[in-house]
């Protein structure tokens, strides 16, 4: 979740480093910091609560001179968000300064050991165990030093440390927590996210588990925790600086919801033979056989992967007739799931960045299990993307607001793709499979449509605003899409919602509802469509407003609902690709106009690295 920046070269090394966490801050953000080392001087540090942008201010007012340099964003797990609290963290001398994310979990008895052998701590955080048990270790090499604290320590953590006592290094290490090395030209950077290095380089390479690397102008060298040497593979980023930025928009979420139809295409983009009813998916050429023969599917994720995962269990069972379950990834390890005939099950990881430490986990059981495993992942090089068997990569660019938009519907896209890949593996007929891949290639241009009538969501934020709780209806394919409305409602307005299958609602929740609790009702033209206007009669006769997201041409539903967003008519198993974006744009007007910060919601963060 928080955001480490680290470099060392030719420059200057402030500027870049804050730069860096500029483009980190949606990571975590509720402190910032920076230590910066001129070699002969002792270590300027400066650290405080809130954006980096007060950051900044300071930091500009007298900028720390230094070729080395390392910087936080946090988003608190220890300690509330205080200057205190912010990272760098240092130790008792003063000469240590580190950064950290993760969670030490046994960090109170090494405390507790530190403190009776006279150290002084000054924070509430695990953080600063780790530099003042560095500084009780350190013999001159700080690689040594950290090894050892590091053989001690239980939890998670990527971690950057610089000393005086053993400068122009910077030395890093990780277990489950994402951290990448940028290679430039003179320089080297550090970076738990490849958007931080990209200004520099787009060459990375990628720190595993138990591996620690040490950072100089000239390059680096990686070693396992043992001392062993490790040759690692570079890998370029697949996107440039500008996609990392907002292009106008007054938002990320803004621009990356606007995305929405280029990011299909690109996640289209030759694997999709509509004329033959074929998909064609590289990353699953060495597992196709053992795919063939595949009795069970496991989707696994959370949040709005989650959502993603729930859609795609009704995919695969319609298209690929592979019965299909869907597990929160956080229970998944934890409940002792039943995997008997594993050489016939696969796990299916869905996560944006791939370094969702739940989801990672998922993973991490399944393999130990034996259970062949999959991945669909945004980031490529990330921690899911190289811990599973095979997998297929969204191509949707890089996405900067905290808000999941335009990777959903990538995840929409691939599950639709991939359940026909196994579809036609089986019973799925050509003429079923033509049918909904040359429907597929439509679907950019139905969300421009769609897009189009931006200005009706902002009148109908205006309306939203107040409430003071929200219903999101919807059933079969839609029944995720309402958990996945309620979800970015909740994330970036801070309104109470909640998203129901509309069938639902008179086994309790109808109780809450009267003329002050809007429903938004998910009621495309499908084959549970009459069921689903029942439903929302049963809400309209108790005076509850109703909003529906409806296809174009249904002369009925203005019968029931007070109004209603019309989208283009489309295939059922594509309707929530279709149905998502209304709900998502109305998500970022329903914030905008409550005046909340849109791309870096209170109390979350990117991606979620820590249990």
């Amino acid at each position: 979740m928080c955001g480490i920046v680290g470099y060392i070269g030719n420059k200057q090394a402030t500027p870049i480093v804050m730069d860096g966490l500029k483009r980190l801050e949606y990571r975590g953000y509720d402190s910032a910091g920076i230590a910066v080392h001129n070699i002969g001087e002792p270590i300027k540090f400066l650290k405080n609560a809130g954006r980096v942008a007060k950051l900044e201010s300071e930091v500009n007012k007298s900028v720390p001179l230094g070729t080395v340099a390392i910087g936080h964003t946090r988003w608190a797990t220890h300690g509330v968000p205080n200057d205190i609290n912010a990272h760098p963290h240092t130790d008792c001398t003063g000469k240590i300064f580190i950064v950290h994310n993760g969670i030490i979990e046994n960090y109170i008895p090494i405390k507790n050991e530190l403190m009776a052998s006279g150290h002084k701590f000054s924070s509430d955080t695990d953080t600063e165990v780790l530099a003042h048990l560095i500084e009780s270790l350190f013999r001159g090499t700080l690689e040594d030093a950290i090894a050892q604290a590091l053989a001690r320590v239980r939890g998670t953590y990527a971690l950057a440390v610089i000393s005086e006592g053993d400068p122009q290094k910077i030395v890093a290490a990780r277990n489950s927590s994402p951290l990448l090395i940028g290679i430039g030209d003179g320089e080297t950077l550090l970076a738990s996210d490849p958007s931080a290095v990209i200004a520099a380089t787009k060459k990375v390479i990628f720190i595993e588990d138990g591996e620690m690397a040490t950072l100089t102008s000239e390059g680096f060298r990686i070693k396992d925790l043992g001392g062993e040497d490790l040759v690692k593979r570079l890998v370029e980023i697949p996107w440039t600086l500008e996609e990392a930025e907002k292009s106008g928009h007054p938002h990320f979420m803004h621009k990356e919801i606007f995305e929405g139809p280029e990011v299909i295409q690109n996640t289209m983009r030759g694997r999709v033979m509509a004329d033959q009813g074929l998909v064609k998916l590289g990353g699953l050429e060495d597992i196709a056989k053992r795919l063939s023969e595949t009795n069970r599917i496991i989707l696994t994720g959370m949040g709005t992967a989650y959502h993603a995962a729930l859609i795609g269990e009704y995919l695969f069972e319609e298209l690929a007739g592979v019965p299909c379950e869907v597990e929160y990834a956080a229970e998944f390890r934890y409940r002792n799931p039943i995997l008997n005939d594993r050489s016939h099950t696969v796990l299916i990881a869905v996560s944006q960045s791939g370094e969702t430490a739940d989801t990672l986990a998922a993973v991490r059981e399944a393999k130990r299990r034996n259970v062949l495993t999959m991945g669909i992942v945004n980031v490529v090089g990330s921690s899911v993307a190289r811990e599973t068997d095979a997998g297929i990569y969204n191509h949707a660019g890089p996405e900067i607001a905290v808000a999941s938009t335009k990777a959903f519907l990538s995840q929409l896209i691939v599950l639709n793709m991939l359940a026909v890949f196994m579809g036609r593996m089986r019973n799925l007929e050509v003429s079923r499979a033509k049918e909904l891949l040359n429907e597929l290639i439509t679907i950019p241009e139905k969300i421009n449509q769609i897009l189009a009538q931006e200005q009706f969501f902002a009148q109908l934020a205006n309306w939203l605003k107040d409430a003071e709780h929200i219903f999101f209806l919807g059933r079969k394919y839609n029944f995720p899409v309402a958990l996945e409305g309620a979800l970015k409602l909740k994330e970036v307005s801070y309104l109470h919602a909640e998203g129901y299958n509309a069938a639902e609602m008179k086994h309790g929740p109808i109780a809450l509802i009267d003329s002050s609790f809007p429903t938004i009702a998910i009621v495309p033209q499908d084959s549970v469509y009459e069921k689903t206007i029942s439903n929302l009669e049963e809400i309209k006769a108790r005076g509850g407003p109703i909003l529906a997201i409806a296809t174009e041409g249904d002369e009925h539903i203005l019968k029931v609902a007070d109004t209603a967003i019309f989208i283009p008519k489309v295939l059922e198993p594509l309707s929530p690709i279709l149905t998502t974006v209304p709900l998502h744009l109305l998500a970022y007007h329903t914030a905008v106009a409550r005046g909340c910060d849109v791309d870096k919601p209170r109390n979350l963060a990117k991606s979620v690295t820590v249990e």
